[in-house]
């Protein structure tokens, strides 16, 4: 009775180990839009911002939805000096809901041209580019906007002074667009 139950043991381990050895959880493939682990820069991935990966431009930040975020060439910190037909092709990344708590590099500025609230990363504002779809990335280098890419320092722990309300200066007349 003994040596059948030490053989009914003995085949359960063999079979038990035998399936975890030939049904390995297959890793998932890496895709052009897929987040990179093999850049030196951490990626971003919070409610507010992620970490795409393009072959044309490499890392770069979308929003949750995947869609491109973009930063203007005419900016400064905290302030957009994107306005009027600006903003038609390349509307604001605009916060929707609560801006409270927001992750480390993200915060928001509010705009003196129509008083929404806009998200911004490292202090630069974000935008959209009008002809882009979700997962492509058309407008870098296109009037003067260029892709936003991830910061080495960056980090996706929230933080209490990420936020920033600074208000833009300028007005909604002609910005230097370069139209």
């Amino acid at each position: 009775m003994r040596k059948i139950l030490i053989g009914i043991v003995v085949a359960v381990v063999v079979v038990a180990g035998g399936y975890l050895i030939f049904h390995k959880p297959a890793k998932p493939a890496a895709t052009a839009s897929s987040t990179s682990a093999s850049s030196n820069v951490p990626a971003v991935n919070n409610a507010v911002l992620q970490t795409k990966t393009s072959s044309s431009v490499g890392q770069y930040l979308a929003d949750p939805n995947g869609n491109a975020l973009y930063t203007y060439n005419a900016d400064s910190s905290g302030v957009s000096n994107c306005t009027g037909s600006c903003l038609e092709e390349w509307p604001a990344y605009q916060a929707k809901g609560s801006t409270a708590g927001l992750p480390a590099g993200v915060g928001t500025i509010k705009r003196t041209d129509n008083g929404q609230i806009q998200y911004t990363y490292n202090g630069m504002p974000l935008y959209y580019f009008k002809e882009d779809s979700q997962g492509k990335v058309t407008g870098d280098g296109a009037d003067n906007f260029k892709v936003a890419k991830p910061a080495a320092s960056s980090s996706s722990q929230p933080s209490s002074s990420s936020t920033s309300t600074s208000a833009q200066s300028g007005s909604s007349s002609s910005s230097g667009y370069p139209y």
